[in-house]
């Protein structure tokens, strides 16, 4: 049996609605009728074949979060069966078929049951946020209750997300934000800081009595990335999965602080650690549901044929919020 997926023949090439082989899962993978493909900024880099630490071989589908219906169960399956709505984030890198496709057969330790107050939609906008910012913010952190937290870009994609995750946890939560996006920072219950108006000293003196941030969430990278080191707490701990170039540690170091690194793509990448994706999306969902958390999405729709646009809606910084593809 075939299906239709975008196909990308070279890099930065045009994705072309092709027919392709519809898989059939294999031992522990279920066969998900996906019904949105959500897009990260990671998305657009893979295409372009800049993202070294993220290799996906030619010809190549893409899409890394999505959201759908199973179809059919593999060998040894025993936790879905078919037409349980999923989400997860389960290809689009490694030689791993993405999800700009009518159906994936994907590893059903990746998978979660969609929470039931999302649309296939905004389930498709999670998983990797998500995953993200939990592994920085509960896997590496520890955050507990009333400790303080900073966001830098508290309404981008893992970054509002952060936000919502830190609260859920009782957290006192901070968030740099663009005076376009304060409103929106605030109405997620974080104090909004205009990082262009206020430099690091400056904020941290006002906010925290100069004392600091006990955790720092990095969603930036680069220069966000040593103003972290510069704005946590003396025994603090800063998160980033953005931690390229070259970064001096002394004021780390000269606050006694500790820095940890998030590699979302490793249990994709390597086949490890693949069930802790399913269990924390479970954790998601059961935040969703308690109204704890909800995505931001960007509010133009896109289906395959304008796939292209969903793209640029991104390379173009033209999103407001998470984009997502809808399959038809």
């Amino acid at each position: 049996m075939s299906m239709q997926a975008l196909v990308l023949s070279r890099y930065d090439g045009p994705l072309e609605l092709t027919e392709i082989a519809r898989p059939s899962p294999v031992e522990g993978q279920v066969l998900v009728r996906i019904a949105a493909s959500g897009l990260n900024p990671l998305d657009t880099k893979i295409r372009a074949g800049s993202a070294g630490h993220a290799k996906h071989p030619l010809p190549l589908v893409l899409g890394i979060d999505m959201a759908g219906v199973v179809e059919a169960v593999g060998p040894g399956v025993s936790a879905f069966k078919p037409g349980d709505e999923v989400y997860g984030m389960t290809g689009g890198v490694g030689g791993i078929q993405g999800s700009l496709a009518h159906h994936a057969a994907v590893d059903a330790d990746l998978l979660a049951l969609k929470p039931a107050n999302l649309s296939m939609r905004e389930a498709a906008a999670l998983p990797l946020a998500f995953i993200t910012s939990y592994a920085g913010i509960v896997d590496r952190a520890h955050l507990q209750a009333g400790q303080t937290v900073l966001v830098h870009g508290g309404a981008g994609g893992v970054g509002h997300v952060s936000v919502q995750l830190a609260l859920a946890l009782g957290a006192q939560v901070f968030a740099t934000a663009s005076s376009r996006d304060r409103d929106y920072v605030a109405q997620l219950g974080a104090t909004p800081i205009d990082y262009r108006a206020q430099s690091v000293d400056q904020y941290v003196q006002a906010l925290t009595q100069g004392k600091g941030f006990e955790l720092v969430v990095d969603t930036v990278g680069g220069a966000t990335l040593d103003a972290s080191f510069a704005a946590v707490k003396h025994f603090g701990h800063v998160v980033s999965a953005l931690g390229w170039g070259n970064h001096a540690l002394a004021p780390l170091s000269f606050r006694e602080a500790s820095y940890s690194g998030v590699f979302t793509l490793y249990p994709l990448l390597s086949g490890e650690h693949r069930k802790h994706h399913g269990e924390m999306l479970r954790e998601a969902t059961r935040l969703v549901e308690a109204g704890k958390l909800s995505p931001r999405l960007d509010p133009r729709r896109f289906e395959l044929a304008s796939a292209e646009l969903a793209y640029e809606a991104i390379t173009g910084g033209t999103a407001r919020g998470k984009v997502v593809v809808e399959i038809a």
